[in-house]
């Protein structure tokens, strides 16, 4: 109890000055309804220099990634993995990306376009405003006037080609070459390498030479010419599947003259290829093998190469080998791997589990749309992605995707510009899913984020801007 001369001289101030002071009780209450009174706060992101994906859902702001401006600082890897059930928006996001990139004038980028409707690829319109003509890749044209690639082509290395011929023949029996067909491989090839003069070497050449091995090939092992022709029957049959089967035509002659690996976007289009046949495969192996001796240069371009349906180069183990060795050896010539798949276990349970885990680890991004809750709860575990993030996978709605990029996980909501709004979504391109129509918060977004993709585009980048 206060003392009386006290409780006086409070009396007295408070007539002469004014109440002074208010004493309030405490008050108690939990953590989850405090957290009201702080001010908001959101995650850092990326710095300000790169494309313009959209905005960060919890904080509103921009977000901005680009591989090359991150790599060394932020990211240890310039790769980047796309997972999402068709219809979230993964189309638009890459196709967005590419056009964005392609505004500046050190960039070049290769799409392996597996998708399409109307005889033509998904990526077709893209390719038509930018004036490129896709390199269509089509077994019922090849051998009129369809495109050829030739596994055999002087500008690989014959330690390169040897390798693929590997690849497309252990892809096609769904097992490894044993010693004894892989030295029938081998003195075969080098047999049509030293003696094919004036022309490219061709696979006719190897099948020729696998069906009639010569006999110094078998004396020099001190083995029977019969038995080296044993050894080398099975990959005669499989090699002639490319020669005079259902692939014939796009691998058996000389590369076709003319393809312009110096356009700024390269579209391979397979979308006449069937995507469930081991065709696919074996294309993809040839076509990362050829662009990895043709169009990788030391010349300081920034490269961007984006597979479709990417399932079939990790879940094959001896595709994924040449892709592992692609990406190592990208990284110092300036190449960003982009893999879009649906689901993640169509890769970590295949096959080629231990080949997709080491390429999933050289993905440093990663961006994830909708998944049903299991499977977003085995992406996570596979990932490492924190908890929160696994739990909202199931909620998000098309266009807004979790983004991981080297550990800094944010929430992003893609933004598309009207002028890539009829690039983007088309009739062709209705796996995924079209545009929301009427939506007035999403219409101002995207007018105010267009003034400031092209005041971005036209110079304020760090990147020399065309």
């Amino acid at each position: 109890m206060r003392d009386p001369l006290s409780v006086l001289t409070d009396a007295f101030t408070s007539f002469v000055f004014g109440k002074v002071e208010t004493t309030r009780l405490p008050v108690r209450t939990s953590t989850g309804q405090a957290q009201a009174v702080y001010l908001p706060t959101a995650a850092p992101g990326l710095g300000d220099s790169g494309v313009i994906i959209g905005r960060e859902v919890y904080s509103g702001k921009g977000y901005i990634y680009d591989p090359f401006q991150l790599y060394g600082q932020q990211l240890p890897a310039p790769h980047w993995l796309v997972l999402g059930e068709s219809g979230n928006g993964k189309s638009a996001l890459e196709k967005t990306y590419v056009l964005r990139q392609l505004r500046f004038r050190d960039r070049q980028v290769v799409v392996l376009d597996a998708q399409g409707e109307d005889g033509v690829g998904e990526w077709n319109l893209i390719a038509q405003e930018l004036g490129i003509t896709p390199i269509r890749l089509d077994p019922m044209v090849a051998n009129d006037s369809g495109i050829r690639l030739n596994p055999l082509d002087p500008s690989i290395t014959t330690t390169g080609q040897l390798a693929l011929l590997r690849t497309i023949i252990e892809v096609a029996m769904g097992h490894g070459l044993d010693e004894r067909s892989g030295f029938a491989l081998k003195v075969a090839h080098a047999y049509v390498v030293e003696h094919t003069a004036h022309r490219q070497p061709i696979l006719t050449d190897i099948v020729e030479r696998l069906r009639h091995p010569e006999a110094e090939s078998a004396e020099a092992m001190n083995v029977d010419i019969d038995d080296v022709r044993a050894w080398g029957l099975d990959v005669a049959l499989v090699l002639d599947r490319l020669v005079d089967g259902d692939l014939r035509g796009m691998f058996d002659g000389p590369t076709t003259v003319g393809i312009d690996l110096d356009a700024p976007l390269i579209v391979f289009d397979l979308s006449h290829i069937d995507r469930n046949s081991i065709a696919m495969p074996i294309l993809m192996a040839i076509v990362g093998v050829w662009l990895e001796h043709t169009w990788i240069r030391p010349d300081r371009k920034k490269r961007i190469f984006l597979v479709e349906e990417a399932w079939h180069i990790i879940n094959s183990p001896f595709v994924a080998q040449l892709f592992q060795r692609l990406l190592k050896f990208g990284r110092r010539l300036g190449l960003s791997f982009v893999a879009v798949v649906h689901h993640l276990s169509d890769v970590v349970d295949g096959a080629a589990a231990k080949e997709a885990a080491a390429i999933l680890k050289m993905a440093s991004t990663r961006t994830i749309y909708a998944q049903k809750a299991d499977e977003a709860r085995n992406t996570g575990r596979v990932l490492g992605l924190p908890r929160w993030a696994v739990e909202i996978i199931p909620t998000l709605t098309p266009g807004i995707a979790v983004w991981d990029v080297n550990g800094n996980v944010q929430v992003v909501k893609h933004l598309i510009t009207e002028r890539e709004r009829p690039l983007v979504y088309t009739d062709r391109a209705m796996t995924e899913a079209s545009a929301p129509a009427g939506d007035p918060d999403l219409e101002w977004e995207t007018e105010q984020r267009a003034i400031l993709i092209e005041q971005q585009m036209n110079g304020t980048s760090q990147s020399t801007v065309a």
